[in-house]
């Protein structure tokens, strides 16, 4: 197993991806970008935007090399500059209040042939938690985490309640899902061709479980009153991405393509001063599903 070969294969799981979400949209479809990274490598960006269940959303395909900044040495706890990484980046915001948010990541990274790893996730931020889904949408993630690993869900599910979580709002990003990161042969008792195995499962099963969550949804009427709940939402996602995700952090490090980076925050999105939700409303509930330590599966 080659880095070549990784990278083409996260190459072709973003093309598949597109495909996918093209055909659920049936109006939009993907720009594409090609660029090149200053100091080695560069990407495959493709966006859609403004479509019939779409507003915007962005597929990621990078594959950079070159020094490795201190700042992200001394986070990593490694000497070596020369890096090598690759990987596939998705998050969708829908126009409809009801259809959920939706974030996966899967990468390698690699120093020389004793230090690399693997990463990523999946989780899933509705506006409005609906139970069922919640469930619909961890058993899937557990049925292919079983079938490489039977700690997997259990383990990365918790980390990803972890990760995905607003200190500074007291709560999770949304429903959370599964999140990994540094996984070796030593860590996994798992080969590092099966654990490539792994991240490619769970990024096919991506346009599955989001064509699903969608067709679902994509119907439904919704108030202003909802709408204005939906953008208070992205707010908070973009609190998130632009004060703790590490995924933002490592391309404003390694001078990643901005646009790039940023295609994670929505179009729109708002900051209601000191906003309270009505007692028993749906807001109220969702707002009281945002915890950690929620077995949906």
């Amino acid at each position: 197993m080659t880095r070549e070969l990784i990278a083409n294969t996260y190459k072709d799981i973003q093309h598949e991806i597109t495909t996918a979400l093209e055909q659920v949209d049936g109006s939009a479809r993907f720009v594409e970008e090609l660029w090149e990274r200053d100091g080695g490598g560069g990407g495959r960006t493709r966006v859609i935007q403004h479509g019939a269940i779409f507003e915007k959303g962005g597929v990621n395909f990078s594959e950079v090399h070159g020094k490795l900044p201190e700042p992200i040495r001394k986070s990593f706890g490694v000497d070596e500059e020369d890096f090598f990484a690759t990987g596939v980046s998705i998050v969708i915001h829908p126009n409809n209040p009801w259809v959920p948010i939706i974030h996966m990541n899967i990468r390698y990274f690699e120093l020389n042939d004793e230090v690399k790893w693997f990463g990523g996730g999946i989780d899933l931020t509705p506006h409005y938690i609906d139970q069922e889904d919640a469930r619909y949408f961890h058993q899937s993630l557990k049925s292919v985490c079983d079938q490489h690993h039977p700690a997997f869900y259990v383990d990365y599910k918790a980390w990803a309640d972890r990760y995905f979580y607003i200190k500074h709002r007291q709560e999770t990003r949304g429903i959370g899902g599964i999140f990994y990161d540094k996984l070796t042969p030593q860590n996994t008792e798992l080969s590092y061709e099966e654990i490539f195995a792994f991240s490619c499962d769970l990024g096919r099963l991506f346009p599955k479980v989001y064509t699903e969550l969608v067709n679902k949804s994509r119907n439904k009427a919704y108030t202003e009153q909802e709408k204005n709940w939906q953008l208070l939402r992205r707010g908070r996602y973009v609190e998130f991405n632009l004060v703790y995700d590490s995924g933002t952090k490592f391309g404003l490090e390694t001078n990643g393509r901005i646009e790039s980076i940023l295609m994670s925050l929505p179009e729109q999105a708002n900051w209601f001063y000191n906003y309270q939700a009505e007692p028993g409303s749906r807001e109220e509930q969702t707002l009281s599903l945002l915890k950690q330590g929620i077995d949906w599966a």
